[in-house]
């Protein structure tokens, strides 16, 4: 049986590596890659270069000298205009906005009237500065009209960051299980990709053996179940030949683009919401950058890498195995692709379940209900699990019972699908010209 298996394993890697379409895709892939980043970061250069230009036609007593010009927005004053001959202006000279600030007795009554028009909705960026501008403004008038100096509301103004630490007494900082929650994504999302693109592979490798009657001669010669499990091993070893492929030269190409062509990089990571919002403005006063880094480098560090890449290629071998046993089974039920299409989505439905809710549920509290469960379940615990392993084994991190029970169930629910898969495989493989339904599959698995 060992001899036969190997045989099979051999063709089916041999056969996928052979093939010009996976060389071309080999070749061709992390060139693709790393263009599409070295694009979206010099379109990121392109639109932080840009200037928005908004005119302001000020006829209050307020505000004066509050507009000043930024690296995103300049302010050009208008004066004995009225707001039509205004608008007139701005359109024409092609600004972004017009800021309108009407006569009125108070700051207040001037801040409500207060109109920005442009030509279609504005930039969230661009209100939002506006409004902060104006917020600053009446607050501070109330507090003066308290008592209040402007040398206090500035004080006041300043920001706060409270002082993280442990029990132990070491300094701890924000946004960290957010870093190890993405980390422990990415893991699990490159999971999903690889049984997604190389099950599919398996499905249709079935598919053409089925159709072309081939499968006829090989299963005289072998058991269905070897076949199946060749196909899904072999398929998998030249998927992991291609993957390595592509991190290696992609990784090289990368480092060569950025060097040569002075392409910042990290201008994607400062566009990033997450990253700007979370990371950029921790501890402003109360921790230099400099020992700010050292901190997110050591905790980055602190990470049980040797567990998180071990268990991340238990639950690789184990969820791939278990979702390209469901390929296989669906090949061998249907006699073209197109018939695949009604049993595609149940496949990929708790794949993309563990991504979003993961991220969710995980990044809100991983060690809620939610995290905890969808990390049991074997259809996604190889990748929500993998989320939440960052954060180590046992306290303040995944309960060791739970990282043993998840592979449990999971090594549990691979002997079962491939079982059941086996089963509708071994019928399947021999049915032509009547499109299956899940009624007769059910069938199929009492044979």
């Amino acid at each position: 049986m060992t001899g036969k298996l190997l045989l099979i394993i051999r063709r089916e890697y041999l056969a996928k590596v052979r093939n010009k379409s996976f060389i071309i895709m080999t070749i061709l892939s992390p060139l693709l890659i790393v263009g599409m980043i070295v694009l979206i970061a010099y379109l990121t250069k392109i639109n932080d270069s840009e200037k928005r230009v908004i005119s302001v036609l000020n006829e209050s007593s307020f505000f004066n000298g509050q507009f000043r010009t930024s690296e995103s927005t300049s302010y050009v004053r208008f004066e004995d205009l009225s707001l039509q001959e205004a608008k007139d202006s701005t359109s024409s000279l092609g600004y972004y906005g017009l800021l309108y600030l009407p006569e009125g007795a108070n700051l207040e009554q001037v801040s409500k009237t207060t109109y920005l028009f442009t030509k279609d909705n504005p930039n969230t960026n661009v209100t939002q500065q506006l409004e902060g501008i104006f917020q600053k403004q009446l607050r501070q008038e109330k507090l003066e009209s308290l008592g209040v100096s402007p040398e206090q509301f500035s004080d006041i103004e300043s920001s706060f960051e409270i002082n993280l630490a442990t029990f132990d007494g070491e300094k701890s900082i924000k946004g960290i299980n957010e870093i190890k929650a993405f980390i422990g994504g990415g893991f699990g999302y490159a999971i999903m990709m690889f049984i997604i693109i190389y099950g599919g592979f398996v499905m249709r490798s079935v598919i053409e053996e089925k159709t072309s009657r081939i499968i006829e001669v090989i299963i005289s010669s072998v058991k269905p179940f070897q076949l199946m499990l060749g196909k899904i091993i072999g398929t998998s070893l030249a998927g992991i030949t291609q993957f390595t492929i592509w991190i290696i030269s992609a990784s090289l190409l990368l480092f060569l683009v950025s060097l040569f062509l002075g392409i910042d990089l990290r201008a994607i990571a400062a566009e990033n919401p997450m990253t700007s919002g979370g990371m950029n403005g921790m501890a402003q006063f109360s921790t230099p950058p400099s020992t700010e880094m050292m901190l997110y480098a050591k905790e980055i560090l602190n990470i049980p890498w040797f567990l998180l890449i071990s268990s991340f290629l238990v639950y690789f071998i184990l969820g791939y195995f278990i979702y390209s046993s469901i390929y296989a089974a669906i090949g061998a039920a249907v006699d073209n692709e197109t018939d695949t299409q009604q049993f595609i989505f149940p496949i990929i439905l708790p794949l993309m379940l563990a991504i979003y809710v993961g991220f969710f549920s995980v990044f809100s509290n991983p060690h809620g209900p939610i995290a905890v469960g969808f990390s049991l379940f074997p259809l996604t615990s190889p990748i929500v699990m993998l989320m939440r392993l960052p954060g180590g084994i046992g306290e303040g991190g995944v309960p060791l019972w739970q990282l043993l029970l998840s592979i449990t169930l999971l090594i549990g629910t691979f002997f079962g699908i491939v079982w059941l898969a086996a089963k509708i495989y071994r019928v399947g493989i021999l049915m032509y010209g009547k499109r299956p339904t899940y009624k007769e599959l059910f069938k199929w698995l009492k044979y």
